[in-house]
This record gives structure tokens, C-alpha cells and sequence, in this order.
């Protein structure tokens, strides 16, 4: 798909959108079960279950799929297909990129070892690697455009709020 493409497909939209802004909200869901045994939660997607469990450093054997791994997936996944819209509509032509995300957890917060220390991640880092052919200015426009319309890095840096309540 090349901009001319992109902005033809968007384009209607983006119209609607800014004549009706209650258009664009768009519902997003989740959800998990205790389907499974053991300390895990069960979540299905679009390919099917995926079990979660305790990291290693928090108890798990590793069997079940971490769910600090699976944000990190997450972010991963939307800021590549935002980079691919953002290249695509400055006209970059990217032939391959490798896009990955890392950050460091320290298990003494989230098992109450330690009420200093941070419960979740520290700083996360992206790092996209990118096959092409344009200049450093056009690269550092692209990051900053990919982050600032990354739907995941942007929900990370707000709250979250969990409610429970009995079923």
C-alpha cells in the first residue's frame, strides 16, 4: 500500500469521525478465566487460549506464558503496524524493520518483598530496526510519529484502574 492508498482508505473516515466524534470510539475488550489449574488465567485471542502464569522470578516453572512478555508483544505488535502506517504516509519506503521491546521487572515489588520497589516495569525500551534508504531527520520523524500514535505506548503511560466486584 503506498500514502496515496493509505489516505483514500482513512480519508472517509477521518471525515466522519470529525463530523461526529463520538464515531471514533472504538470499543476494545478483554478478558480471562480461571479455566485452567495452578496460579494462571486464562485469556482467549484471536489464535486461540493462552494460558498465563507466573514469571520464573515470581514462582512459575515457565510453562505458561508471562503476561509482562505478552504487554511487551502487545506494544511490539502496535508500534510496528503504527510505524508501517506513519512510513507509509511520509512516503519511506521501508523494506523489513525488526521491532523489539525490553524492560527490566524487579520481582521484590509484586511479591511484597520490598514496598520500594517498583511493582511492574521500569522504563521499557522499543528499538525498531529498519531496512531502508532514508536520512536520519525522516528516521527521528518516524519515531516520533510511531510513539505518538502507538495506541499501546500511549495507554502506558496512563493509569489503570481494576475494579472487582463478585459475579
Amino acid at each position: 500500500m503506498d500514502a496515496t492508498a493509505l489516505r483514500a482508505l482513512q480519508a472517509p473516515l477521518k471525515q466522519r469521525y470529525r463530523e461526529d466524534p463520538g464515531s471514533a470510539r472504538a470499543p476494545m475488550h478483554a478478558e480471562g478465566t480461571f479455566a485452567e489449574p495452578g496460579i494462571t488465567c486464562t485469556v482467549p485471542t484471536w489464535s486461540g487460549p493462552v494460558r498465563a502464569g507466573l514469571h520464573p522470578f515470581t514462582g512459575g516453572d515457565g510453562s505458561d506464558a508471562c503476561s509482562g512478555d505478552m504487554l511487551l508483544q502487545a506494544l511490539v505488535a502496535c508500534a510496528g503496524v503504527t510505524m508501517r502506517s506513519v512510513a507509509t504516509a511520509m512516503g519511506i519506503d521501508v523494506r523489513g524493520a525488526r521491532l523489539t521491546a525490553s524492560a527490566d521487572m524487579d520481582a521484590r515489588g509484586t511479591l511484597g518483598v520490598d514496598r520500594e520497589a517498583r511493582v511492574g516495569f521500569g522504563a521499557v525500551e522499543v528499538v525498531a530496526e529498519v531496512d531502508t534508504d532514508a536520512d536520519d531527520a525522516a528516521l527521528t520523524r518516524l519515531g516520533q510519529l510511531t510513539e505518538r500514535y502507538c495506541v499501546v505506548a500511549q495507554s502506558l503511560a496512563g493509569p489503570v484502574h481494576l475494579t472487582v466486584r463478585r459475579s
